[in-house]
């Protein structure tokens, strides 16, 4: 795409969205619209497609605002294409797509905002983004999703699960990066969820489950989950993962956003790792660190990795009666406060390949910390919220 169609792609979205109610109101209209002319895409999604129109707007919003970050906006709509598969979607469905979102930019965006000139722009972004999409997904020798079988769970803590599964089939995911999980208790609702550890051809996959308040998926899979369940597990998305240069790496977690980092961390293990790696593990009360005891022994073992443990709180709730594990000889003892200015506080970071994962809160406040040291927030990588 030129830079005027991509600008005026980018311009009559933000004149949209910036309606009252805009994005839900766009995502409605959309759906119901797709629906009516092809009634058989309504079976690819939930009864309830609140969770849906926010995932549908945040991705194209990203995608709007990367259009002219060819090769990183490439690889998004191509791993978004193979993960499609598990829905059953073909070239046809793809068309229906385009179909109705330019009816519902039309509809919202009137006469004299939506030119030809617009519409143009529109249907030519829309066709790169399916043609992404669809080549990938046709160049896909794997299956369109996993069976896997649930062969351990236990409780962390209160609210976070972790959980095992064998997979019917091995996948070649990269650490670091997330999948779209399906529980029989949920039919037809995904949550994604990051692999915490590394694939070593077993087939095993370890996913760490935070339950989210009013949540649709989660405190199914946190507190109804048994052995022998049987998940349906996606493709893997994400740009996350052990960076290909050889700079320090800095990474920044808080709650179960440890995972796709620890993933990681196990992998350049078996590297056998040179490289620095400091990991500030966070959450807000002291048990939040609930996988300390064992990042401190990779650190006993690894002299490259470092771990700082965070909590926001000096205490933990009433309802967490277990003692708090002592810091191994050596090892950096808990600190207190907000992750992102005490990551600030250790230095600038510069020439560090960064990596920040947690809830979105976090996510923002580190990154504000991290631009008033003269980091560039654009290169702090971090995927979805945990």
């Amino acid at each position: 795409m030129d830079s005027q169609a991509i600008s005026l792609v980018r311009s009559s979205f933000k004149s949209i969205v910036a309606e009252e109610g805009g994005p839900e109101r766009l995502a409605r209209t959309f759906y119901s619209l797709l629906f009516a002319r092809s009634p058989q895409t309504r079976e690819f999604f939930p009864a309830a497609m609140d969770v849906q129109r926010d995932r549908l707007f945040t991705a194209i919003a990203y995608v709007v605002e990367r259009l002219d970050e060819t090769g990183e906006i490439l690889e998004y709509l191509a791993q978004l294409g193979r993960d499609h598969r598990k829905y059953g979607v073909t070239d046809e469905h793809y068309q229906a797509v385009g179909n109705s979102m330019i009816e519902a930019f039309e509809m919202f965006g009137g006469a004299e905002m939506w030119t030809d000139e617009v519409d143009s722009a529109w249907r030519n972004a829309l066709a790169v983004i399916s043609a992404a999409m669809m080549d990938a997904a046709n160049a896909q020798d794997g299956p369109p999703a996993w069976s896997a079988t649930v062969i351990e769970t236990r409780t962390a803590i209160k609210g976070v699960a972790i959980v095992r599964v064998q997979l019917d089939q091995p996948m070649d995911y990269r650490p670091g990066q997330y999948v779209s999980v399906q529980v029989a208790a949920r039919p037809r609702m995904w949550r994604y969820l990051s692999p915490a550890n590394p694939p070593d051809g077993s087939g095993i996959i370890e996913f760490h489950i935070r339950q989210v308040t009013g949540g649709w998926v989660s405190p199914a899979m946190v507190t109804q989950t048994t052995v022998g369940d049987t998940w349906v597990i996606g493709s893997p998305i994400g740009a996350l993962g052990i960076p290909e240069n050889t700079k320090d790496l800095l990474m920044i977690a808080s709650g179960t956003g440890v995972a796709p980092l620890r993933a990681q961390i196990l992998e350049l293990v078996r590297r056998g790792n040179t490289r620095k790696v400091h990991l500030f593990y966070s959450g807000t009360h002291p048990c939040d660190l609930y996988d300390l005891p064992h990042l401190w022994a990779l650190a006993e073992r690894h002299p490259w990795l470092t771990v700082i443990p965070v909590s926001e709180d000096d205490t933990n709730p009433w309802w967490h009666t277990e003692a708090e594990p002592l810091s191994p000889i050596g090892m950096q003892k808990r600190l207190t406060g907000k992750v992102g200015k005490v990551v600030t506080s250790f230095g600038g970071w510069a020439g560090y390949d960064i990596q920040l994962v947690g809830n979105e809160s976090v996510v923002n406040s580190t990154k504000f910390r991290l631009r008033a040291v003269g980091i560039d927030a654009a290169t702090v990588r971090s995927d979805p919220t945990y």
